[in-house]
């Protein structure tokens, strides 16, 4: 796996737990790290979904917005 070196400093709590971690799921240190940063931009999309969907609920204004993409959808086959 290509990428770049980072040094990161933790408190020796969160080292600790990270190589126990690491043991039990045979895995090295730094596949534990990049699995966590994965997890952790998943997370942060998943609530930047949320968060637009909260936001823009109620926008559309023009009736019930399910019919409106059926009656639109169906011009595409009819076409």
């Amino acid at each position: 796996m290509a990428g770049n070196r980072t040094i990161i400093t933790l408190p020796e709590e969160d080292k600790q737990w990270l190589q126990s971690y690491s043991q039990v799921h045979g895995i090295s240190l730094a596949e534990a790290v990049r699995q966590g940063v994965q997890k952790l931009r998943i997370a942060e999309q998943q609530e930047l979904y949320r968060s637009l969907v909260d936001r823009t609920k109620g926008i559309w204004k023009k009736g019930n917005g399910l019919e409106y993409q059926e009656s639109i959808r169906s011009e595409w086959h009819s076409s």
